[in-house]
């Protein structure tokens, strides 16, 4: 079976998280949407035979990075029957496909999800024009609801992060903890939640809760004396926790550094958050560095509902805890805090004001004083990325420049629009701008 991932115009709704990466490079539960994709439709992993559609300006980030996958080609998509998935949906468990006809739409809320099509279809597929694409088959070719959900907000991918690294612990094959590792650590709870690589290394007077779900740790994780973990949890490889308190719902990419209390929260990976401090009901991108007693405020003090800021417009979320979403790059000085329901871009540095900083801080912009102001010189943030990434082992490459340098200008207008609503506010309610109102 040949398999395309596409992203749809909802793609847009899911920034600053998927300015830099496509959208199922997105983390949730223990795995992206990409490998819950290629895992439900039984796909073999052959580089060859799998496909995808994205926006023109990741294109060549994709490339570099996986060189034997097509990205945004229609010679491959046209080489035969395939499967085209959209990037933003999330399969069930168990998914069944229709096996008989020709052309099949699958659908998920009535929506279209995915599709089989023959190759002249196929080769009609755009990166601009995906939900056309879909719209046009779906009027012609037989539907069926295969279930699953939908990604649409930042949100979601907290939200339904618990279920999923309860999902993907028992697809993984669940607990393996044995006497050996019993001897070294405090386990509360059922040992078969508990699932530790052997090459992990647990310190003693570490302390796992599996009583309200699994708890994974993998390839390569160190966790340091006077850590707690709580399940559901999915740490991963080569993370560090440092005397971090994780309260369930959390999710830790590859090659962290945490440390303070974290809660119903996901780190894609590569970022640190060595200090004390809160993070919760929050989405981290990669290389972000949290300053020292960084917090974010995760509920309103009147419980309300909370109301994000999606490329600066408020949007109404219905739920009540919401934390932060944050873009690779961003870096935070010692004490700031975060207000709830905040949105941060990429290539952000937010320096501490003593008040809550701004709720809506566009991408290579600073808050200085309190205010959403310019940021660094492009130069300077390219060369900390050098330096970020180098400490990692890796390579900030031209192309990753590139890509930044086309979402500069992407996201020129939202900037500037912020730029002016802080003057508006610094002259009309100073108190007010410094709130962060």
């Amino acid at each position: 079976m040949r398999l395309c991932l596409a992203e749809d115009s909802g793609a847009a709704r899911l920034e600053p998280l998927t300015l830099s990466r496509p959208v199922y490079d997105l983390l949730l539960g223990g795995s992206t949407i990409q490998q819950k994709l290629i895992r439900a439709f039984g796909f073999d992993s052959t580089l060859d035979e799998f496909g995808v559609m994205i926006r023109s300006h990741l294109a060549e980030l994709e490339r570099e990075r996986n060189p034997r996958i097509a990205v945004n080609d229609r010679g491959w998509l046209a080489q035969g029957p395939v499967v085209v998935a959209t990037a933003r949906w999330i399969p069930p468990d168990r998914l069944e496909l229709p096996g008989h006809e020709p052309t099949w739409i699958g659908l998920c809320e009535g929506r279209p999800a995915c599709a089989f099509v023959g190759p002249d279809e196929a080769g009609s597929l755009e990166s601009t024009g995906v939900d056309f694409w879909f719209e046009r088959l779906t009027s012609a070719a037989p539907s069926y609801e295969l279930g699953g959900e939908w990604i649409a907000y930042p949100w979601d991918l907290v939200n339904k992060n618990t279920d999923h690294v309860v999902r993907d612990f028992h697809i993984r094959g669940g607990g393996n903890v044995d006497a050996r590792r019993l001897e070294t650590l405090a386990l509360v709870g059922p040992a078969d939640r508990l699932y530790i690589h052997e090459s992990a290394r647990i310190d003693p007077y570490t302390v796992f809760d599996t009583t309200n779900g699994p708890i994974t740790i993998s390839a390569g994780a160190i966790v340091q004396p006077f850590t707690r973990v709580e399940g559901p949890s999915f740490i991963g490889r080569d993370t560090q926790l440092f005397r971090a308190n994780l309260r369930g719902g959390v999710t830790i990419g590859p090659n962290c550094r945490i440390g303070g209390e974290v809660e119903a929260s996901v780190v894609l990976g590569r970022s640190n958050k060595y200090h004390e401090g809160f993070l919760g009901h929050a989405y981290v991108g990669e290389w972000v560095n949290l300053g020292g007693i960084t917090s974010n405020s995760d509920l309103r003090n009147d419980y309300g509902e909370v109301m994000v800021p999606l490329g600066g417009d408020p949007v109404a979320t219905g739920q009540a805890k919401i934390g932060c979403f944050l873009g690779d790059h961003t870096r935070t000085g010692l004490g700031s805090m975060i207000n709830t329901g905040t949105v941060v871009g990429v290539m952000c540095n937010l320096l501490p004001a003593g008040p809550l900083l701004p709720k809506h801080v566009p991408s290579f912009a600073a808050v200085r004083y309190g205010r959403v102001a310019p940021g660094f010189p492009l130069e300077e943030m390219f060369a900390t990325a050098r330096i970020v990434k180098s400490r990692r082992g890796e390579v900030f490459t031209p192309i990753e420049e590139q890509l930044y340098l086309d979402l500069y200008e992407q996201t020129r207008l939202e900037r500037e629009r912020a730029f002016q609503k802080a003057r508006e506010r610094r002259f009309d309610n100073p108190q007010t701008s410094a709130l962060g109102f």
